[in-house]
């Protein structure tokens, strides 16, 4: 079977095409098509919203017609705002060809005051898990570099934070990353550029359903964000039947692009492990979990999710004393876990709900 030809994640999703956007370029860029002063401090302008007046960068004539000349202006812009009784928000961004997408803004009451932001990637996605909402889109367009550094900006400028210093970024929200790891990479060096918001990587996570080519490439990419693995299953029997995706990458392929990535000091990898009532979820499966785990099932986290029930998805939750049976026998081999209560359940804004 000729796999690339039948799956759909080895062809390019679709691209929006036009101008570049102006947030997606790096001050290279703006020097390079003829920035008409400091391209560094123009950069600044357009990625630090603090200093913006009215949600729009204050730039000046002169910048402003070199830009309008040159590339798309257009922001993301917040369409519907859905608020959690936990005070999450559930966005619906406008995109300037008048598709959605969804973000997540997620502050967290603590003695620092932090928000997390859940980005998308793609409009939909190709890789087809069938717990996932966005999955049932099928994969409308990738995102660009512009769009994805621009949700980030028209997010903090509208409801904070006011400083990229409490700010961590996970692309956990619509679309598969590394299915569009160069603009996805492009807006993390957007992101993290001294110039700009400055977010260190290691206040990024990027989450991959497992596409093997896409984790072997970002372990050479500079910056590295951390690594998040969506797993969900035990064996690769299980993992096929509801991660497509598991038929071409299979769990020893997988395990082998962790053990080849090269960790830094510190840096743990998340293995994500959604729950589905009779389906992932014995004694045995966690059993399998930790062998498979290996030598990371010590140090690194694991965090379970029951699952958060969807129309288009006929699996459901674990009842509470199988979901802390499961963690406890996990526990038992000492491995750290953290069972993950979704937050937003009530909008669908948790994790697999996302859909437009």
């Amino acid at each position: 079977m000729n796999h690339k030809a039948a799956m759909p994640w080895d062809a390019p999703a679709p691209e929006k095409g036009g101008r570049p956007s102006a947030f997606g370029l790096l001050p290279e860029d703006l020097k390079r098509l003829g920035c008409p002063n400091d391209a560094d401090h123009l950069f600044s302008l357009l990625q630090r919203p603090w200093t913006w007046v009215e949600g729009a960068p204050k730039l000046g004539k002169a910048n402003r017609d070199f830009l309008e000349s040159l590339t798309d202006m257009s922001l993301p812009k917040i369409d519907e705002t859905i608020g959690s009784s936990d005070g999450t928000r559930k966005l619906a961004l406008l995109l300037s060809d008048g598709r959605r997408i969804e973000t997540v803004h997620m502050p967290r009451v603590v003695k620092n005051a932090r928000v997390t932001l859940c980005i998308s990637s793609q409009v939909g996605c190709a890789m087809g898990c069938n717990f996932c909402a966005t999955g049932a889109m099928g994969i409308q367009r990738n995102l660009s570099a512009g769009e994805i550094a621009g949700q980030v900006l028209s997010v903090m400028s509208s409801l904070g934070p006011g400083t990229s210093s409490r700010l961590t970024l996970v692309f956990m929200g619509m679309g598969e990353p590394l299915h569009n790891l160069d603009h996805v990479h492009r807006a993390i060096r957007v992101l993290t550029h001294r110039s700009g918001l400055c977010i260190p990587a290691r206040r990024i996570t990027v989450s991959t359903a497992g596409l093997v080519s896409g984790i072997e490439k970002l372990a050479r990419l500079k910056p590295r964000p951390l690594l998040a693995l969506s797993l969900n299953a035990s064996s690769d029997e299980a993992r096929s039947r509801t991660m497509p995706l598991n038929k071409v990458w299979n769990m020893a392929k997988l395990r082998a692009a962790l053990d080849t990535w090269g960790l830094r000091s510190n840096e743990k990898f998340t293995f994500e492990y959604v729950l589905l009532a009779g389906e992932n979820d014995t004694d045995e499966d966690a059993d399998r979990l930790v062998a498979w785990l290996g030598s990371f099932h010590r140090g690194h986290n694991l965090n379970l999710i029951p699952m958060n029930e969807h129309e288009a998805s006929e699996f459901h939750e674990p009842a509470e004393a199988r979901i802390q049976a499961f963690s406890d026998r996990l526990k038992s081999y000492g491995c750290f876990v953290t069972v993950r209560r979704s937050r937003g359940r009530d909008v669908n804004a948790a994790c697999g709900q996302l859909v437009k």
